[in-house]
């Protein structure tokens, strides 16, 4: 079931991010969350978004009093960022989802560094605040273009002191956090968490990527887990929708999504990165490139995402369309 949720706070958090303060509008209770978790809100102009918590988690998983979120203005957005900037007024009614967490906080992990590329600060947020209580050993790393552009700046550097380390590149991509040499070296019990720009991710991905299995954990909410392959990685490759009676090809910069999309094919979406299982649809026949982070084994003999699956070399993927 969904919630209402009332704004009862908007705070300018940098010229281009807003605090947003939410809590239930019926005064029922909200659902507990924890660290890593997002809410799935539904604006009035009928775009869906998806946004981090910030706060803390509530002691005991008890109900919490309000959620928290950021809200990035993209450059030249307008679309929900414009809306949540521009229109959204203290006393609004949001629709959202319940908490859900991709990016769940592996608790008994000794070593924990953390790593955000601007908005990306907001789950790490709740990460970092989770640790601490914990008494869990973190290190917070916080990238952005400089003092001015890092949201929350003040409350982290109060809350964390030493554990938060700052790197502002002022936009030069030669300027960039040096995770190759931050994560060269991975001690016993050390996980690495991210979330940021795809170049961020990437390059956390490719610097940990001996690590073992479960121990890189990194969250998309723009852009596609397929952008986390190696450039020129993709492939064109056919689709078939058995239903329709319809055939395409989907270019090698193109996803099965946005040409489902094109073609005017309806396919409810949301977070177009494969993390919220939204854009399942089955197939019948065909070998998947499945990229996604939420089908089980089971689920992928029946169904891919079209927001980043893809067909093997070779193949022709029959949907159930």
């Amino acid at each position: 079931m969904g919630l209402l949720l009332k704004v009862d706070r908007i705070e300018a958090a940098t010229p281009r991010i807003r605090r947003i303060e939410l809590s239930s509008a019926d005064g029922s209770a909200l659902p507990a969350f924890t660290a890593g978790a997002h809410i799935d809100v539904t604006l009035p102009i009928g775009e869906a978004r998806s946004y981090s918590l910030l706060n803390d988690q509530s002691p005991g998983l008890r109900a919490p009093d309000r959620y928290v979120i950021g809200v990035l203005r993209e450059t030249e957005g307008t679309g929900g960022s414009a809306y949540m900037h521009d229109r959204l007024a203290v006393g609004d009614v949001l629709e959202a989802s319940p908490p859900s967490n991709d990016f769940a906080l592996y608790e008994a992990g000794e070593v924990n560094v953390l790593i955000a590329g601007g908005i990306g600060i907001t789950p790490m947020m709740a990460m970092a605040a989770r640790l601490a209580e914990i008494g869990r050993g973190y290190t917070l790393y916080y990238c952005a273009r400089s003092a001015a552009e890092a949201a929350f700046l003040p409350e982290l550097r109060a809350r964390h002191g030493e554990r938060l380390l700052t790197h502002f590149d002022g936009g030069d991509p030669a300027r960039a956090l040096d995770v190759k040499t931050l994560l060269g070296t991975r001690l016993p019990g050390m996980h690495v968490y991210v979330c940021g720009p795809i170049g961020l991710i990437r390059a956390v991905d490719t610097a940990a990527a001996d690590w073992p299995k479960g121990t890189v954990h990194y969250e998309l909410f723009k852009g596609s887990a397929a952008d986390l392959a190696p450039v020129n990685h993709n492939q064109p490759f056919d689709i078939v929708l058995k239903k329709a009676g319809k055939a395409f090809t989907v270019p090698a910069d193109k996803t099965i999504l946005e040409v489902l999309k094109a073609e005017g094919f309806r396919v409810k979406t949301l977070c177009t990165a494969g993390r919220c299982g939204t854009c399942r649809v089955g197939y019948l026949s065909g070998k998947v490139d499945h990229r996604d982070d939420i089908l089980d084994d089971d689920e992928r003999t029946e169904f891919l995402q079209v927001c980043v699956s893809r067909a093997m070399p070779g193949e022709t993927l029959v949907l159930d369309l």
